[in-house]
């Protein structure tokens, strides 16, 4: 690991491939540590921001917009941002090449001083590294925030202190380009299908969820979901410590529900109550998980378990997952905008449990629908469909019995309808099961403008 350091950054001649939010934010720091940076992106010139172009130039960033550079072997390093695919033809040609493909969570991972927890899975990542966060906040660590929930992790990884902690929400996308990666903590919540377009196999997915433990070793720790069959299964490649956590059984030593209350079991047989699960203000089976799965890890990095009741207790979730919008005329509204797969939006029909009018519908990224029709009959009341992959969810509707379905021209178009067909007691739900790409730049757009709909229908 001696190789690992801020010295190898600079004067390497660098490509950052993808010119969003992590991508600028590497670019940025990549220029901080002197290296030679250039830029590619598949957009065209005109759907660049011309001030930002103007700013790279100026720095004398080499940029290659809609196109690749003639010469890959020109470059020891290509950065990826998390949605560009590593198998596409100018990234292998690099990497035939001689040069290192990794993305910014391992660069930010080189050049940080701090402690990284990590937290990947296919649901549930967004609430609970925002209430890991908080947990160590109160607990009066110097804490960041980052990753796929919104904050790019170089950003503050470059500014971070020895004695910081980077609390990190991470994709299966940041970890595939991951190569010397090694969290204090990392947690795998659940694995369930998603992104099979990029993985092509269950097996493959989950191997880069493993990626999280794959530089390990037994002075780390690695919290795993106990009900889960694939974490189950990963647990023996991992070589850090386990500490599982369960929402259905007691466990010898981990975290889990007794009694009605979030507790804690120690190695030397203590049990620790944190709260009563109806103290969580945060709703459903699944956040009973994300919260056993935050205090394991707080408790794994040595912070108080009065602490962590406290944080678990004032917690109210975030924003775009089940997030209470309000209620007319005695109709709820809930933004579930981050329910960007079958899984999820199953999770959030438990939740809500009955009397729902579901708006659903995107960019299905591959996925089977067939699960999400055949749990419509009982819970929602009329389904609303919109995006490019409404027609393939009536599909499964169809064949599954549910006939209750409404198409609607855009999400305006789809509120209208779902208040339409409410009455006073029932649940509007915006919980797609698709990405939003199809009609959005990402799920936050989505689900801003929801709310943003909601609020005027009062008016």
């Amino acid at each position: 690991m001696d190789n690992i350091n801020i010295n190898n950054i600079k004067d390497k001649r660098v490509l950052v491939v993808g010119l969003g939010r992590s991508g600028l934010a590497a670019v940025t720091a990549l220029l901080r540590l002197e290296a030679d940076v250039s830029v590619q992106d598949a957009k065209d010139v005109d759907k660049i921001d011309g001030q930002l172009l103007n700013f790279l130039r100026g720095k004398g960033v080499k940029i290659y917009l809609g196109t690749q550079p003639e010469d890959m072997g020109a470059f020891d390093m290509l950065v990826l941002s998390p949605g560009v695919d590593p198998e596409l033809a100018f990234i292998r040609a690099a990497e035939e090449a001689g040069a290192e493909i990794i993305g910014e969570l391992e660069i930010a991972f080189r050049i940080a001083r701090g402690h990284f927890v990590a937290i990947t899975g296919t649901n549930g990542k967004t609430t609970t590294t925002t209430l890991t966060g908080e947990i160590f906040k109160k607990a009066g660590r110097t804490t960041h925030v980052v990753g796929n929930i919104g904050v790019a992790v170089i950003s503050k990884a470059i500014e971070a202190e020895t004695e910081d902690w980077l609390i990190t929400e991470t994709s299966s996308f940041q970890l595939q380009t991951t190569k010397y990666f090694k969290p204090v903590i990392s947690a795998i919540l659940n694995v369930t299908p998603d992104h099979l377009n990029r993985h092509h196999t269950m097996e493959n997915y989950a191997l880069s969820k493993a990626r999280v433990f794959a530089n390990q070793d037994a002075g780390g720790y690695c919290v795993l979901n106990a009900e889960d069959e694939i974490c189950r299964r990963l647990a023996d490649r991992c070589r850090a410590q386990i500490i599982w956590f369960s929402a259905a059984r007691e466990l010898e030593k981990g975290a889990f529900v007794k009694d009605g209350y979030l507790t804690l079991a120690t190695e030397k047989g203590g049990e620790i109550s944190l709260c009563r699960r109806d103290e969580l203000k945060i709703i459903g089976q699944h956040n009973v998980e994300n919260a056993l799965a935050a205090s394991a890890i707080a408790f794994c990095a040595g912070i108080e378990p009065a602490i962590i009741s406290q944080a678990l207790k004032s917690f109210a979730g975030v924003a775009h997952r089940i997030e209470y919008c309000g209620a007319v005329d005695g109709v709820s509204f809930y933004n579930d905008s981050k329910g960007t797969n079958v899984d999820a939006t199953l999770t959030a029909l438990r939740a809500i449990e009955k009397n729902i009018i579901l708006i659903a519908g995107g960019d299905g990224k591959g996925q089977d629908f067939a699960p999400l029709a055949r749990q419509l009959a009982g819970r929602v009341k009329k389904l609303v469909l919109l995006g490019r992959d409404g027609p393939k969810i009536a599909a499964e509707a169809d064949k599954a019995g549910f006939k209750d379905y409404v198409y609607g021209a855009d999400m305006g178009d789809c509120v209208r309808k779902a208040f339409a067909a409410a009455a006073a007691g029932d649940t509007v739900l915006l919980s797609p099961a698709c990405a939003s790409w199809d009609m959005y730049d990402n799920y936050e757009q989505r689900g801003d403008h929801f709310k943003e709909l909601v609020s005027k229908l009062g008016v």
